[in-house]
């Protein structure tokens, strides 16, 4: 297949008309013009949502053709978009957008605006702007495809050139990297019945709004109207790169019907196995996953360290609090030769952090496990559900700062859970656990300072209980066993203390029987 001559001037035609929308698009996003000089932004996507929440959900745009629906992710991805069709090449400012076509996974359709000043233009989607040749089509797609998504480029590793710096590609997933990372862990704009026994609903954005950087601007903003069958969303991202790349979140939701479980800020990872769980036999590396650990930070002031797991059925673990300071999905473990995969490197996958603007009130922190035998699938679910219930007509307003990054040092000195083992016991029937716990305080102690362990257990009884330091590393490893006393699943907390102050976060744990 012969690709085409693409001409970007055709492209990014249209830029300077001011307010106009086409016909089609003002029905589409629900949108009446402002006044001329009146600034686009968030109040005006939100009128969009209120009045799309009035009526049903529709789609907005033609079943995808046979051919592309069928693409398997590896042809998808062959597909390539132009880089000389990037929005922005030839404006003096720090970032660039390139395109992604629907197809394979991809079905929904997505609108692309550019904000430049008080112009909005919409961005006409063009097959010339991508190269179809990889994807083995007998012939091309149609002229009115339509855009599945975008990617953000800018010079994230340094000025000699762009490097990705965030996706927003699927229902409402997007991905987003610091300086230095790999692409791992992802996030998305809300959760909707994730965990329960039905079918999940997955919200998506039908329509962006990229704001214009200003020259030598080193943050973009990025708006976006949200549709599901259960309710609407207006959202505002404020995304600032760097070593710590940070993503401010504005959200405002409009509900059709009641939710039976609402989930805020949801993160989403993988992770097949580690220190903690059993190596396939045949795989010679010795961990493989995208996250190690949950973080939560309550807030009462506790930092809760849960080591992830792949077990054999799903397991949903509930965290009750009330405006918590923070949570979110770690990769604590950065040494390569715990991977030893120098294809993948998960060493350099990012952490995701969520700091609650405002009071998010009670409800819990929800971590989901999934069971999983591959490394290509998400398996691990984590976010926020709100105790109040969630009916029909209601209006939901919340805000949050998501940080990526490998470590976050502003965090409390405290010591952390390094690794996590576990293992039979003396006896039959009982478990055995060693903790190792490393930094803060720790690394200042002396063999025989007074540390003392804490565990405690939601049924059955500690045996063994002690804490030794470590004269090789300066860690301190905590070791106990279990006797759960013929329970299937007991829950385990754990930390160091001295005479008077916690030394350490809390580990917290699920044991189930195998």
């Amino acid at each position: 297949m012969s690709s085409r001559y693409f001409d970007r001037r055709t492209f990014l035609a249209g830029a300077g008309v001011g307010w106009l929308l086409p016909a089609a698009a003002r029905a589409e996003s629900n949108w009446t013009p402002a006044m001329p000089g009146t600034a686009f932004g968030f109040e005006q996507v939100d009128d969009m949502a209120a009045t799309l929440a009035e009526t049903p959900m529709r789609p907005n745009a033609k079943p995808l053709p046979e051919a592309m629906a069928q693409l398997t992710p590896q042809d998808y991805h062959a597909i390539r978009f132009r880089p000389e069709a990037s929005l922005w090449r030839d404006e003096d400012v720090s970032f660039e957008v390139q395109f992604f076509p629907r197809g394979s996974y991809f079905h929904h359709a997505v609108t692309v605006n550019v904000l430049d000043g008080d112009s909005v233009t919409p961005l006409p989607y063009s097959p010339d702007v991508f190269d179809f040749s990889g994807a083995g089509l007998s012939e091309m797609p149609p002229q009115d495809l339509g855009f599945a998504g975008f990617r953000l480029m800018y010079p994230l590793n340094g000025e000699e050139r762009l490097d990705e710096l965030a996706v927003f590609l699927g229902a409402s997933y997007f991905r987003v990297l610091a300086a230095g990372q790999h692409y791992g862990l992802s996030a998305r704009g809300l959760a909707i019945d994730t965990g329960l026994a039905k079918k999940e609903e997955f919200p998506y954005f039908r329509e962006f709004w990229l704001r214009k950087p200003q020259r030598s601007a080193r943050s973009i903003e990025i708006f976006a109207l949200l549709d599901s069958p259960s309710l609407t969303g207006a959202y505002h991202f404020r995304l600032t790169p760097g070593s710590e790349t940070v993503m401010d979140v504005r959200c405002r939701l409009y509900t059709r019907s009641a939710v039976e479980k609402l989930g805020l800020a949801p993160l989403t990872s993988m992770f097949l196995f580690g220190e903690n769980t059993s190596r396939p036999i045949d795989d010679l590396r010795p961990e493989v996953h995208d996250s190690d650990g949950m973080l939560m930070a309550s807030g009462h002031g506790e930092w809760i360290w849960r080591p992830l797991a792949n077990r054999d059925a799903l397991e949903i673990s509930s965290f009750a609090d009330e405006s918590p300071r923070g949570f979110g999905l770690m990769q604590r473990d950065r040494d390569s030769r715990h991977y030893q995969d120098l294809d993948f490197n998960y060493e350099r996958r990012p952490c995701a952090w969520v700091e609650p603007q405002g009071a998010w009130g009670k409800g819990v922190a929800q971590l989901i496990e999934i069971p999983s035998d591959s490394e290509r699938y998400d398996n691990i679910g984590l976010f926020w559900v709100p105790d109040r219930p969630v009916e029909a007509g209601q209006t939901w307003p919340f805000a949050y700062r998501l940080r990526f990054a490998s470590s976050y040092p502003d965090f409390p000195a405290n010591g952390r859970a390094l690794a996590t083992r576990e293992a039979s016991g003396s006896d039959e029937g009982l478990r055995r656990f060693a903790i190792e716990f490393g930094g803060g305080p720790l690394s200042e102690l002396t063999p025989d300072s007074p540390v003392q362990l804490v565990v405690s257990t939601s049924h059955g009884k500690i045996l063994k209980s002690e804490s030794r330091r470590s004269a090789a590393t300066g860690s301190w490893f905590a070791h106990f066993e279990l006797d759960p006393e013929g329970e299937d699943a007991v829950e385990l907390r754990a930390f160091l203390k001295d005479r008077d102050h916690a030394l350490t976060e809390t580990w917290s744990y699920l044991w189930k029987r195998g």
